[in-house]
């Protein structure tokens, strides 16, 4: 859940603003002066909430209006297309999410939830507490540039702009632009829904550019950082299975999961999950070594069904089954690191006759669905990691951007990778939630331009078109409230 510590410090924050604001309306001296002040420079203070409008950016609206007059009709016009078939995707994906909520809320464990492309977002629920900066900063953006395409596209049309503005509501930032209402009413409806779909538009650009950014990433790091060469360890749980003096450290270098090469993070990824999903593999030991080392300990069933004959709960020693030409199956307490040191992996005793050296398989017999997983992060000694692979894969933070130069910070491209990826979450979730046919957001009024640009000539009544509207908006906004009623249901009780 969210720390105490931020809950605080955020109600400390506001009650100190509006203590200030009611104490400065308050006295006669400074009241006049003080209201003067607010209003001069476009602030509005209630409760949780202050706002600021200002005009100064209008002449920059005015400019981008008027740089290629053909080209923004082409751009607004596309624009309108993708708001229209947005606003109907936008009611088909959230029936598919509210019907894959509804079965996860019947099934016995909430499988699947990843699969969901919208979920309700709740910071240090499902969003980490470490991950604000960049949840706050991305929504700002993608607000800003929803607002500057209403208001470019409101300057084409010939719709004045009186201001443009920001606000925060509790910690949420946000931004909006307002338009001359009169101009706004003498319009066509295509003019209309050209404005009305320029903010969902700009935010599915905005989508696109963030995403090829993304992928260009590694070109235009390229003269400060290399990829490729394995996965970079940027931060390591302190107290997970992966710390400690043989674990791994910020800057090692993992190349290698058993025999899976690691080029970068994507792979790491893939090679947990093929160790995971597969039994364990085994290590070719030679048998003079393995006579040598051997030590026998009694073998005997845990819980699980699993053998184990290491019974001093040594944290060097391991137990592994083996067969040889006499006995199917024995067992052996052998020290790990020491044991298949240099060796390869193996599936069965065939897989270690490649020299003239006898060899058997030894494989760690070890309790269900845990593994034993030789990392390799060269120069240093490999990690053996023995647990579930789950908590290796989560305990280590990793980027596929290695510094050219020792002064280069390896976080930086990792900065960059995260805010990309929530500015593109974000504002596809802007364009998504705005385009819904629902009262008080901009597919209200996509609707109603829509209905009008389409349905004039065939229901001539007004009073029956705005009608149609009303239900239309009503099921939207039934839609999007159930999806975030029961999103939050799933997000916080679950």
């Amino acid at each position: 859940m969210i720390p105490i510590a931020v809950v605080v410090c955020v109600m400390g924050g506001w009650c100190t603003v509006y203590l200030a604001d009611t104490l400065l309306r308050s006295s006669s001296s400074v009241k006049n002066r003080y209201e003067s002040w607010l209003s001069s420079n476009g602030f509005t203070l209630s409760p949780f909430h202050i706002k600021w409008h200002t005009g100064m950016f209008n002449r920059l609206f005015a400019r981008c209006a008027h740089l290629n007059p053909h080209f923004l009709y082409i751009w607004f016009s596309a624009g309108m297309v993708f708001g229209v078939l947005a606003m109907f995707g936008s009611v088909v994906l959230l029936s598919k999410t509210l019907l894959q909520t509804l079965r996860q809320m019947m099934a016995e464990t909430p499988e699947g939830s990843h699969e969901q492309i919208l979920q309700v977002v709740v910071p240090g629920v499902n969003l980490p507490v470490s991950q604000l900066a960049y949840f706050f900063i991305a929504i700002l953006v993608s607000g800003v540039i929803h607002e500057f395409g209403h208001g470019v596209a409101a300057l084409r049309e010939q719709v004045r702009l009186n201001g443009f503005g920001m606000f925060m509501f509790v910690v949420y930032p946000g931004a909006f632009v307002d338009l001359f209402t009169t101009h706004l009413n003498l319009i066509s409806p295509v003019q209309q829904l050209r404005i009305f779909c320029a903010g969902v538009w700009h935010n599915f650009m905005l989508c696109v550019v963030a995403l090829s950014f993304l992928f260009l990433l590694p070109i235009f790091l390229f003269p400060f950082y290399y990829t490729g060469a394995g996965a970079l360890v940027t931060e390591v749980v302190e107290g997970s299975p992966s710390s400690g003096p043989r674990g791994l450290f910020l800057g090692d270098l993992v190349t290698q999961l058993e025999d899976c090469t690691v080029q970068g993070v994507q792979d790491w990824h893939n090679c947990v999950q093929h160790l995971s999903h597969n039994p364990q593999k085994g290590y070719c030991v030679h048998t003079a070594k393995l006579q040598l080392s051997w030590a026998q300990g009694r073998a005997f069933k845990r819980l699980d069904g699993t053998m184990e004959c290491c019974g001093n709960n040594s944290l060097t020693d391991l137990c592994f089954s083996y067969s040889n030409n006499v006995e199917s199956k024995l067992f052996a307490c052998l020290p790990v690191r020491k044991t298949i040191d240099a060796s390869r992996t193996c599936r069965t005793n065939t897989d270690c006759q490649t020299d003239f050296i006898p060899s058997l398989c030894l494989i760690p017999s070890l309790e269900n669905q845990t593994r034993l997983i030789r990392v390799k992060h060269p120069p240093q000694t490999d990690m053996l990691f023995v647990g579930y692979p789950s908590h290796l894969q989560y305990s280590v933070s990793l980027t596929n951007f290695v510094p050219r130069l020792s002064f280069l910070h390896p976080d930086l491209p990792v900065m960059l990778e995260t805010f990309c990826k929530y500015l593109v979450s974000l504002s596809g979730a802007l364009a998504v939630v705005n385009a819904v046919p629902c009262f008080a957001l901009d597919g209200q009024w996509m609707l109603t331009a829509f209905l009008e640009a389409t349905l004039s000539s065939v229901i001539p009544e007004r009073n029956n078109r705005e009608l149609i509207g009303f239900f239309f908006l009503l099921g939207g906004s039934a839609l999007l409230a159930a999806n975030v009623a029961l999103g939050l249901w799933m997000v916080t009780a679950r």
